[in-house]
């Protein structure tokens, strides 16, 4: 369904945007139909500007994105709103999303008009309610109410269910439970493997790990905008290769021991120039001595892919 290819996002930064960030570099992976992917990485590793990316909320500087045989990266007009029609997000502030002086149920009317403009409102208001039960919501309590009237897990649901009335294959859904509360979070988690067992795909963007595991078939490991570890979350999870996986796996808080610290290398700056590993400053493996060159992402094992010289 979705296959990322190459892409890279570099932003222009400094006085007069005299430096450049490489945000995203190179990246690629692939979504199948039904399948939940789990973008993985701490803040600033570009797991945000991926999905702006997919959605076409950001421009492609390098690569390609192809949704169902077609290159989306440069739609626009009739083709993007079309795109939409198929591919949607949610993000991590709901409030956001919703304009506080208009009621929540605008949005619905706007689709309507963009995507509907002929079908009945009897039919319209079935549709609506349909949606609404799907993702677990009571209509009588939702419509018709600003946003500030509902909370954040409901104003999540209702976003989902927006996308359900565009009948989407592909749901960004970015850091969409950070701010929920822990009740919340797994009813939102549930519902989005319930979506997913209709067909739904979805790329489920978070920094934390134990989310990731619970919802998704495939990780990603991403750091300062590249892929560190690919593969099933089994493969990622309990047969971690990459020196960042470990790092981030024993970061975990867990309830039968205390935390333990896990000694990270300490090094200076980050060697000058495109041709050394990006973790080379933290990597307990590296030799201090002499930068590791830019490792290629070799496939370990079947489907598991890694990004390091030492693995």
């Amino acid at each position: 369904m979705l296959e990322v290819k190459n892409i890279t996002k570099i932003y222009s930064i400094g006085s007069f945007g005299s430096q450049q960030l490489k945000a995203v570099e190179n990246v690629s992976f692939t979504l199948t139909d039904g399948e939940v992917i789990s973008l993985i990485g701490e803040s600033g590793s570009g797991k945000t500007t991926i999905g702006k990316m997919i959605l076409h909320l950001l421009k492609i500087d390098k690569g390609s994105i192809i949704f169902n045989n077609q290159d989306v990266s440069q739609l626009k007009g009739r083709k993007l709103k079309e795109y939409y029609r198929y591919v949607q997000g949610v993000f991590q502030d709901p409030f956001s999303s919703f304009n506080p002086i208009f009621k929540t149920d605008r949005i619905f009317k706007i689709i309507k008009k963009e995507y509907f403009p002929s079908l009945p409102q009897t039919e319209w208001s079935e549709r609506i309610e349909k949606a609404l039960s799907a993702v677990g919501l009571n209509s009588s309590e939702v419509l018709n109410k600003y946003p500030h009237q509902l909370s954040g897990g409901q104003l999540q649901r209702f976003l989902i269910a927006r996308a359900l009335l565009l009948e989407v294959k592909l749901l960004v859904a970015d850091e969409i439970i950070s701010m929920l509360d822990a009740s919340t979070r797994i009813d939102v988690l549930n519902l989005l493997g319930d979506l997913k067992k209709l067909g739904l795909s979805i790329l489920f963007i978070t920094h934390d790990l134990s989310l990731g595991y619970y919802i998704g078939e495939k990780a990603v490991i991403l750091y300062r905008g590249q892929i560190m570890e690919m593969g099933s979350t089994d493969q990622v999870f309990f047969n971690p290769l990459h020196p960042y996986t470990k790092m981030l796996l024993e970061s975990v808080p867990r309830l039968d021991r205390k935390w333990k610290e896990f000694n990270v290398a300490e090094r200076n700056a980050h060697p000058e120039g495109d041709c050394y590993c990006l973790y080379y400053a933290r990597c307990p493996w590296a030799d201090k001595a002499k930068p590791c060159p830019l490792p290629n992402l070799l496939e370990i094992e079947a489907g598991h892919y890694v990004a390091c010289d030492h693995c």
